[in-house]
């Protein structure tokens, strides 16, 4: 992770930061999975309670080339800055994992019960009640499914900063439970 590319969305006042972010996301997403070969990370450097305005990748410079390469931005340029291929700073915080984190609903757990023969319908209405649900507070881009056409919220959490940095694969959303990148 020597290198990176900061992507900026410029709302205006007809599209919100936070649309934008869900489009490029979406975008993102596509073009990981056909050339990212899990050699691209993300991150949000801006994030708090939403993922503000700026999607960073993380990569070798020939990662970042190979991504870059593409007209996947096509329909973004005008909403979007984006950087040339900058090296990492040399002083940096630390590193950090970008990971996924998902929750499942009450409704998803009295199905598997039920599927897996723990429990009967009637006892997992009473046993898995709607208030047992865990809701999320991270800040999420929402994408719509290519496969089956839900709409799906991507909940992204940005681990505690470290001293050391952890090699690994990163998934078709640019992120990891494990491998970490740069935090400048």
């Amino acid at each position: 992770m020597l290198y990176y590319i900061d992507i900026q969305v410029l709302p205006d006042l007809e599209t919100s930061a936070a649309v934008l972010m869900n489009n490029l996301f979406a975008k993102l997403h596509r073009q990981l999975a056909a050339v990212g070969n899990g050699a691209v990370g993300i991150s949000f450097p801006n994030a708090h309670k939403t993922l503000g305005d700026t999607l960073r990748l993380h990569g070798t410079q020939a990662a970042l080339e190979t991504m870059m390469a593409n007209t996947w931005l096509k329909g973004l340029r005008d909403y979007t800055r984006v950087t040339a291929i900058i090296a990492i700073p040399s002083e940096i915080k630390g590193y950090q994992t970008v990971k996924r984190v998902q929750a499942k609903t009450a409704n998803n757990k009295r199905k598997r019960s039920i599927a897996k023969g723990w429990i009967s319908a009637d006892e997992a209405i009473h046993a898995i009640p709607n208030t047992a649900e865990r809701r999320l507070t991270l800040p999420y881009v929402q994408i719509q499914s290519l496969s089956n056409q839900n709409v799906m919220r991507v909940f992204i959490d940005h681990s505690q900063v470290v001293s050391a940095a952890i090699d690994g694969v990163f998934s078709s959303y640019g992120l990891s439970a494990t491998a970490t990148i740069p935090v400048f």
